[in-house]
C-alpha cells in the first residue's frame, strides 16, 4: 500500500457517455448499424442512427423492433437527413459521441468538425494478402477469390492486394484465373450467382475508370475488366505499379492485382506501403514467420492462413493510419462508448 494510502479502497465502474450518434454506410445495412446499437444501448446511452440514404429502410426496421420491445421513448432515434443537416448533428454540443462507418475522406472530416467530441472512425482499406511458398496454394485460390470478389467486392477489408512468392507466383495467377472465370455474375437472388451488382452505375464506372487507368500505366488485366450498367465482372491484374489508384486507393469493387515478391520481408514491407492499415491476410505455415508478420504488419489485425475478409464480434475491430481509430467489437465499442470514473473511499476516517 502506498504510504498515505492506508485505510483506502477504490472502486473503478463505467458510466455512459451520452447520446452517441452512429452514421452507417450502404453495405450490409442491418449488421454494421447493429455493430454500433448495441454496445451503446448496453451501455445505457442514447441511440441516434444516420443510416446511409441508399439503404435507410433496415436501421428503421430495427429501430422500430427496439422501441416495440419497450426500449424508453426518444433512447433511439432513426435520424434520415442530408449531408448538411448531418453535420449540424456532428456539430452539435448535446452529441457525446460520433461513431462512423465509411470512406476515408468523410470520416476524418468529421472527427475534424466534431470537436471535442469523442469519436470512433471505422474507415476504408486495400487490404493485402501475403502468400509465401509453403502454403497450400489451391486453398490460398479459393480464400483469395472469396475474399476478392464477395459481394462485388464491397467490403472495407476486401482483398484488394495479393503479394505471392515468386516460386509459386506463375501457378497462382493461373489458377486464380480460372477460379475467377468460374465465377457467374448476375442477380444475387439466384442461389446459383457469385457476384452481384455494384450499388449503382457510378460506381461500376468509377471502378472501369481506375482499370483503364492502370493498363494505360502497363498493368494487364489477366481475366475480366468489363462493365455492364451496374455490374462489373471479377477483375485480375498484374504489373500494376504501387502508385496505381487501383494499387494504393480502395477501389471498393471486385477487382484484385497480384504481385510478386523475393522475401517474406520485402512482402511485409510492401503490404505496408499503404496510407491504409485495416486488416491484412498471411498464408504461411512457418511460425517465425507468422511471428514476424504480427510484430511488424502496421495494420488493426492480421489473419493467419486465411483472407483479411474476416470479422468476429467478440474481437476487436478497426484500423490504424487512415483506416481509421477505435475499435469495434461489442466490448471494445462498449468501452469506447463510455467513460470510466473512479470512486475513493477513505474507510480509515469513517
Amino acid at each position: 500500500i502506498m504510504r498515505g494510502s492506508e485505510g483506502r479502497c477504490a472502486v473503478v465502474r463505467r458510466f455512459p457517455i451520452g447520446a452517441v450518434l452512429c452514421i452507417t454506410p450502404f453495405n450490409f445495412p442491418l449488421n454494421l448499424v447493429a455493430h454500433k446499437v448495441a454496445p451503446a444501448m448496453a451501455m445505457g446511452n442514447t441511440v441516434i442512427i444516420k443510416p446511409s440514404p441508399r439503404t435507410p429502410l433496415t436501421a428503421l426496421a430495427l429501430g422500430r423492433i427496439v422501441m416495440d420491445e419497450g426500449w424508453p421513448k426518444g433512447g433511439i432515434s432513426v435520424f434520415h437527413c442530408s449531408n448538411e443537416e448531418t453535420e449540424g448533428l456532428v456539430r452539435d454540443d448535446r452529441i457525446a459521441m460520433v461513431s462512423f462507418t465509411g470512406s476515408v475522406d468523410v470520416g476524418w472530416g468529421i472527427r475534424a468538425m466534431a470537436g471535442r467530441k469523442k469519436s470512433a472512425l471505422e474507415l476504408g482499406g486495400n487490404a493485402g494478402v501475403i502468400v509465401h511458398s509453403d502454403t497450400d496454394i489451391d486453398l490460398a485460390v479459393r480464400r483469395c477469390v472469396a475474399g476478392a470478389f464477395a459481394y462485388a467486392g464491397q467490403v472495407c477489408i476486401s482483398v484488394q492486394r495479393i503479394y505471392v512468392h515468386k516460386g509459386i507466383y506463375a501457378a497462382f495467377v493461373e489458377k486464380l484465373k480460372v477460379a475467377t472465370e468460374a465465377l457467374k455474375v448476375g442477380d444475387p437472388a439466384d442461389d446459383s450467382v457469385h457476384v452481384g451488382p455494384m450499388i449503382d452505375e457510378e460506381a461500376a464506372k468509377r471502378a472501369d475508370g481506375w482499370v483503364k487507368e492502370a493498363v494505360k500505366g502497363g498493368a494487364r488485366v489477366v481475366t475480366g475488366g468489363n462493365r455492364r450498367g451496374n455490374f462489373y465482372d471479377p477483375t485480375v491484374l498484374v504489373d500494376a505499379t504501387p502508385d496505381m489508384r487501383i494499387a494504393c486507393e480502395e477501389v471498393f469493387a471486385p477487382v484484385v492485382t497480384i504481385q510478386p515478391y523475393d522475401s517474406f520481408e520485402e512482402a511485409v514491407s510492401q503490404v505496408n506501403a499503404s496510407r491504409y492499415g485495416l486488416q491484412a491476410g498471411v498464408m504461411t505455415r512457418d511460425i517465425g514467420r507468422i511471428d514476424y508478420a504480427f510484430r511488424e504488419l502496421d495494420v488493426g489485425g492480421v489473419i493467419i492462413n486465411d483472407i483479411p475478409t474476416y470479422r468476429v464480434d467478440n474481437m476487436p475491430y478497426g484500423g490504424v493510419k487512415m483506416s481509421g481509430s477505435g475499435r469495434e467489437g461489442v466490448r471494445y465499442a462498449m468501452e469506447e462508448m463510455s467513460e470510466l470514473k473512479l470512486l475513493v473511499w477513505n474507510a480509515g476516517s469513517s
